[in-house]
């Protein structure tokens, strides 16, 4: 007889007072515990709920201090890990996720088939017309970066805050190091990238109501890209030189090597050309051109051999 896994929902509240009832009442019975993280917000959101909301699934955990999104959320993973709960699912509180989805995110993970799975409001064309259009464009730079830092190149809509993740991948996530606010869900996924865990994208509608998000695209471009560079950078470090080599290994530094010679060897001969006016001999261009175009063949062998490398075995199942 299978036994089915119990399944604990963290919903981080700051502001989202208007909401957070609702959001409660759509919880199903698959839900066994519903963490309502209170993270020093304002607007009392964990009185307001332990005065107002009479289900028994309900556990209040209040932050002191303001440790936005990340934090609230890996209060409620070592919540739900030390209650033994199996799926942990978060969900926003401002009412933008359907808790009715939740049983399409934790399929999955109970199946087998994935340690994490989040959400992608990109997949149905028609229904991403609703979204506004700068959301929509930033989406697609942050999606481009993400696939990059991460490593899970199938993966799209990385500021999807609709996720689920089995707890004995949570459990391995360094809770001291994860970025605590807007960067939290893509850092997450650099993190399970060098776990090599299994993380699937669902399916899911674009849903805007009256709530008003805090994530301004625009603002935080410059930090996310800042740390993606650090993501990638480290990724391919701990994934091709640390713990494992291959000819991959060897063709980014040299790919990299070719074109920065060729670019500086060229760029000077025609700075000195431009000079002197003399004509640059055709051996001087081959000897600039060469580089640059082995250079591009060997980053882009690594690129593609980096595209192939996303995790395909779950960690869960491996850990058991």
């Amino acid at each position: 007889m299978t036994i089915s896994p119990t399944i604990a929902v963290i919903i981080p509240c700051y502001k989202v007072r208007e909401h957070i009832l609702g959001v409660i009442s759509g919880m199903g019975t698959e839900v066994n515990k519903i963490y309502v993280v209170d993270d020093c917000c304002p607007d009392g959101s964990g009185n307001y709920v332990s005065e107002n909301c009479h289900d028994q699934r309900v556990v209040i955990l209040r932050h002191e201090v303001n440790q936005g999104v990340g934090g609230a959320v890996m209060t409620g993973y070592q919540a739900g890990i030390k209650d033994g709960m199996d799926i942990l699912v978060k969900v926003d509180g401002d009412g933008q996720m359907d808790p009715a989805l939740i049983p399409r995110f934790t399929a999955p993970i109970a199946a087998g088939e994935a340690d994490y799975t989040k959400g992608n409001r990109f997949f149905d064309l028609e229904e991403i017309r609703a979204m506004p259009k700068m959301r929509l464009f930033g989406n697609a730079v942050l999606s481009f970066m993400t696939k990059l830092s991460s490593g899970y190149w199938d993966l799209f809509d990385p500021t999807n805050g609709f996720t689920a993740i089995h707890k004995d991948a949570a459990r391995h996530l360094p809770f001291n190091k994860i970025s605590r606010r807007y960067f939290f869900e893509t850092d997450v996924l650099f993190r399970l990238n060098t776990l090599r865990a299994v993380v699937i994208d669902i399916p899911m509608d674009a849903k805007y109501g009256d709530e008003v998000s805090n994530l301004k695209i625009s603002k935080v471009i410059g930090e996310f890209f800042t740390k993606h560079v650090r993501n990638f950078t480290k990724r391919i470090f701990y994934n091709y030189y640390l713990r494992d080599m291959s000819v991959a290994s060897l063709e980014l530094p040299a790919g990299l090597l070719m074109l920065l010679f060729g670019t500086a060897f060229g760029s000077s001969h025609w700075i000195t050309s431009i000079e002197t006016g003399a004509t640059t001999p055709a051996g001087t261009i081959m000897l600039s051109a060469i580089p640059i175009i082995v250079g591009i063949q060997f980053v882009l062998a690594f690129l593609a051999y980096d595209i192939s490398s996303v995790p395909r075995r779950v960690l869960h199942n491996k850990l058991r």
